[in-house]
Protein backbone atom coordinates (compact mmCIF):
# COMPACT_ATOMS: atom_id res chain seq x y z
CA UNK A 1 0.00 0.00 0.00
CA UNK A 2 1.52 3.33 -1.03
CA UNK A 3 1.55 6.27 1.30
CA UNK A 4 -0.14 9.39 -0.08
CA UNK A 5 2.09 12.41 0.42
CA UNK A 6 0.08 15.54 1.11
CA UNK A 7 1.36 19.03 1.78
CA UNK A 8 -0.68 21.96 3.09
CA UNK A 9 -0.04 25.59 2.16
CA UNK A 10 -1.94 28.70 3.35
CA UNK A 11 -2.56 32.00 1.55
CA UNK A 12 -4.24 35.09 3.01
CA UNK A 13 -5.64 38.28 1.49
CA UNK A 14 -7.93 40.72 3.36
CA UNK A 15 -10.30 38.39 5.21
CA UNK A 16 -9.98 35.50 2.73
CA UNK A 17 -8.02 32.43 3.85
CA UNK A 18 -7.13 29.66 1.38
CA UNK A 19 -5.86 26.27 2.57
CA UNK A 20 -4.28 24.24 -0.22
CA UNK A 21 -3.64 20.48 -0.17
CA UNK A 22 -1.20 19.27 -2.83
CA UNK A 23 -1.05 15.59 -3.72
CA UNK A 24 -0.10 13.48 -6.73
CA UNK A 25 -2.79 13.56 -9.36
CA UNK A 26 -3.68 14.68 -12.87
CA UNK A 27 -3.41 18.47 -12.75
CA UNK A 28 -6.86 19.28 -11.37
CA UNK A 29 -7.47 22.50 -9.45
CA UNK A 30 -10.46 22.12 -7.13
CA UNK A 31 -11.89 25.06 -5.19
CA UNK A 32 -14.25 23.97 -2.41
CA UNK A 33 -14.62 20.60 -4.23
CA UNK A 34 -15.53 22.26 -7.57
CA UNK A 35 -13.28 22.57 -10.65
CA UNK A 36 -11.75 26.01 -11.12
CA UNK A 37 -13.56 26.38 -14.47
CA UNK A 38 -16.90 26.39 -12.60
CA UNK A 39 -15.93 29.59 -10.74
CA UNK A 40 -17.44 31.74 -13.50
CA UNK A 41 -15.26 34.82 -12.95
CA UNK A 42 -12.71 34.94 -15.78
CA UNK A 43 -10.27 37.36 -14.10
CA UNK A 44 -10.33 35.33 -10.89
CA UNK A 45 -9.60 32.11 -12.82
CA UNK A 46 -6.62 33.73 -14.55
CA UNK A 47 -5.29 35.02 -11.21
CA UNK A 48 -5.60 31.56 -9.69
CA UNK A 49 -3.83 29.77 -12.55
CA UNK A 50 -0.98 32.29 -12.98
CA UNK A 51 1.51 30.67 -10.53
CA UNK A 52 1.01 27.24 -12.12
CA UNK A 53 2.54 28.36 -15.42
CA UNK A 54 5.94 28.76 -13.74
CA UNK A 55 6.28 24.96 -13.36
CA UNK A 56 3.89 23.18 -15.73
CA UNK A 57 5.45 19.75 -15.12
CA UNK A 58 4.60 20.08 -11.41
CA UNK A 59 1.09 21.28 -12.33
CA UNK A 60 0.32 18.32 -14.61
CA UNK A 61 1.44 15.70 -12.05
CA UNK A 62 -0.34 17.04 -8.95
CA UNK A 63 -3.88 17.78 -7.79
CA UNK A 64 -4.54 21.07 -6.01
CA UNK A 65 -7.45 20.92 -3.55
CA UNK A 66 -8.23 24.37 -2.15
CA UNK A 67 -10.57 25.20 0.70
CA UNK A 68 -11.24 28.96 0.77
CA UNK A 69 -13.40 30.98 3.15
CA UNK A 70 -14.08 34.66 3.74
CA UNK A 71 -13.59 37.71 1.57
CA UNK A 72 -14.99 38.47 -1.85
CA UNK A 73 -14.36 36.75 -5.18
CA UNK A 74 -11.12 38.55 -6.04
CA UNK A 75 -9.71 38.48 -2.49
CA UNK A 76 -10.36 34.72 -2.42
CA UNK A 77 -8.68 34.39 -5.84
CA UNK A 78 -5.63 36.27 -4.57
CA UNK A 79 -5.47 34.07 -1.46
CA UNK A 80 -5.64 30.94 -3.63
CA UNK A 81 -2.94 32.28 -5.96
CA UNK A 82 -0.66 32.97 -2.98
CA UNK A 83 -1.15 29.44 -1.64
CA UNK A 84 -0.48 27.86 -5.06
CA UNK A 85 2.61 30.05 -5.58
CA UNK A 86 3.97 28.93 -2.20
CA UNK A 87 3.47 25.29 -3.24
CA UNK A 88 5.21 25.80 -6.59
CA UNK A 89 8.08 27.69 -4.92
CA UNK A 90 8.52 24.93 -2.34
CA UNK A 91 8.79 22.38 -5.14
CA UNK A 92 11.36 24.16 -7.32
CA UNK A 93 13.91 26.87 -6.50
CA UNK A 94 14.07 27.86 -10.19
CA UNK A 95 10.31 28.47 -10.19
CA UNK A 96 10.68 30.43 -6.93
CA UNK A 97 13.14 32.82 -8.56
CA UNK A 98 10.85 33.23 -11.57
CA UNK A 99 7.87 33.99 -9.32
CA UNK A 100 9.89 36.54 -7.33
CA UNK A 101 10.95 38.23 -10.55
CA UNK A 102 7.36 38.25 -11.87
CA UNK A 103 5.54 39.42 -8.72
CA UNK A 104 6.81 39.22 -5.15
CA UNK A 105 3.24 39.59 -3.81
CA UNK A 106 2.50 36.02 -4.94
CA UNK A 107 4.79 34.61 -2.25
CA UNK A 108 3.93 36.96 0.62
CA UNK A 109 0.61 37.15 2.48
CA UNK A 110 -0.94 40.61 2.22
CA UNK A 111 -1.09 42.10 5.76
CA UNK A 112 -3.40 45.00 4.87
CA UNK A 113 -6.80 44.97 6.54
CA UNK A 114 -9.79 47.31 6.48
CA UNK A 115 -9.58 50.05 9.08
CA UNK A 116 -12.51 49.93 11.51
CA UNK A 117 -15.14 52.66 11.60
CA UNK A 118 -14.74 55.17 14.45
CA UNK A 119 -17.54 56.40 16.72
CA UNK A 120 -19.30 59.66 15.77
CA UNK A 121 -17.90 59.51 12.22
CA UNK A 122 -19.33 58.41 8.90
CA UNK A 123 -16.44 56.06 8.10
CA UNK A 124 -12.95 55.23 9.37
CA UNK A 125 -11.43 58.61 8.50
CA UNK A 126 -14.16 61.00 7.37
CA UNK A 127 -15.46 63.62 9.80
CA UNK A 128 -18.75 65.53 9.67
CA UNK A 129 -18.42 68.81 7.82
CA UNK A 130 -18.63 72.08 9.73
CA UNK A 131 -19.60 75.37 8.11
CA UNK A 132 -19.03 77.93 10.94
CA UNK A 133 -21.57 80.34 9.42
Amino acid sequence: MSKVLEQIFVGKRKTAVARLKVRHGNGEVLINNMPVEMLGHEIAIKKILTPLYFDEKFWKTHTFDVNVSGGGVLAAADAIAIAIAKAVAAHSSKAREAILQFDRALLVDDPRRTEPKKPNRRSARRFKQKSYR
